[in-house]
């Protein structure tokens, strides 16, 4: 597997996310920090804003003017690259009815905010060809709240989180966006305001460790339109007790609280294992001369013996099985836990290689759970008759 690429700086498509209300200074002051004041450098491709309405309206005249905005001051000042910017990438955040919200005054609003907030760190983390860098400096709290959850919930190893600190009295200041290059006089406010120089101002850039819960969500999850309480809901399920529940009948496999069905040969393998498992004989191979017969008992009691599924088996194992005819199988396992489950709640429950067989090159394998959290339906009720017998 190649290693994915940690550095954030050197992704083809670089997306700087903030969340504003008031101020659209947060998206200047991140923005410099990124790209200008500090090493390693960060230079977004993109630039995609979330706010309310006033934000929206704030962040256009101030950030976004052609003459007088301070975004493309900044851009012109220290000479970066073009960077995607304009009301296209402003996302104005709406309530339940699809109305521009001009503030989060109750729980409705929360809640839309929060919706649209994880459904749009959901599609940006879905290309794994971009890094995202998420500020939560700005706006109300809860939207900063949202915005580092939801990047915690679907995260990538290339995306980072921070929040952006300015010394006063330049914090919070109406007419400072950036540290100017020349001198740029403002005045604290009020009619005896004291004059300061921007280009004096110090902006620094605390970067915010965070939990990366993604590889244990659902991929109907990850592909789906996302809304923040299924989300969290989902990343709370990602690592259960463990428990593990055969059914032969029907060919079923419950793990991680969810219950699914797997093709014959691939439900044979997994309860095999499963009962040399709790039988305490541990894992096998298919070099083992045992394993072919074993396996195709578990077969014959899934499909007919009479069956031409049956027959293939058998014209199989006669041919003389590799680990062509049971990698397959094994890796069809997998991917189909995964896909129910995740990656993180799937990986307890995986066929896993175990010890090495003497005077060969290979590996057995089987499943490592603890036995008393397997359970196989038949095996359990003879196991119940028998001990009630003695």
């Amino acid at each position: 597997m190649k290693p994915k690429n940690t550095n954030p700086g050197s992704y083809p498509h670089r997306i700087l996310v903030a969340v504003t209300g008031l101020s659209p200074q947060i998206v200047t002051e991140t923005l410099y920090s990124l790209a200008v004041a500090q090493p390693p450098r960060f230079i977004p491709t993109e630039v995609r804003l979330i706010t309310t309405e006033e934000g929206a309206q704030r962040a256009q005249l101030s950030l976004l003017h052609e003459q007088t905005g301070w975004f493309h001051r900044l851009c012109a000042d220290h000479q970066l690259p073009p960077i995607a910017f304009g009301p296209e990438q402003i996302h104005v955040l709406r309530d339940a009815n699809g109305n521009p919200l001009g503030d989060i005054r109750n729980e409705a609003d929360n809640t839309a905010a929060a919706d649209a907030i994880t459904e749009l760190m959901r599609e940006l983390t879905s290309d794994d060809g971009n890094a995202l860098h998420v500020s939560i400096a700005g706006g109300r709290k809860t939207m900063g709240f949202y915005l580092g959850y939801a990047l915690s919930l679907y995260g990538r190893i290339q995306d980072r989180l921070s929040h952006v600190l300015v010394n006063a009295p330049y914090e919070s200041h109406p007419g400072f966006f950036y540290p100017t290059p020349k001198s740029e006089l403002i005045h604290t406010p009020g009619p005896s305001g004291r004059p300061y120089d921007a280009r004096d101002a110090e902006v620094t850039l605390a970067e915010i460790p965070f939990v990366r819960m993604r590889e244990g969500l659902d991929s109907e999850l990850m592909g789906g339109k996302a809304n923040f309480s299924g989300a969290v809901a989902n990343a709370q399920r990602a690592l259960p007790p463990l428990a593990l529940q055969l059914e032969p009948a029907c060919r079923s496999a419950t793990i991680a609280g969810e219950t699914f069905s797997l093709l014959p040969n691939r439900f044979a393998l997994y309860w095999m294992l499963a009962e040399r498992l709790l039988d305490g004989r541990g894992g096998t191979h298919w070099s083992d001369d045992r394993y072919a017969q074993e396996f195709l008992g578990y077969y014959g009691r899934l499909v007919s013996t009479m069956s031409a599924e049956y027959e293939r088996a058998e014209q199989a194992v006669q041919r003389g099985l590799t680990g062509e005819n049971v990698n397959p199988i094994k890796a069809h396992i997998k991917r189909s836990f995964e896909s129910h489950v995740g990656r993180r709640r799937a990986a307890p429950y995986l066929v896993k290689e175990q010890d090495h067989i003497p005077g060969t090159r290979y590996r057995r394998f089987g499943l490592d759970l603890p036995r008393e959290v397997v359970h196989i339906a038949g095996r359990n009720l003879a196991d119940s008759s028998t001990e009630q017998e003695r």
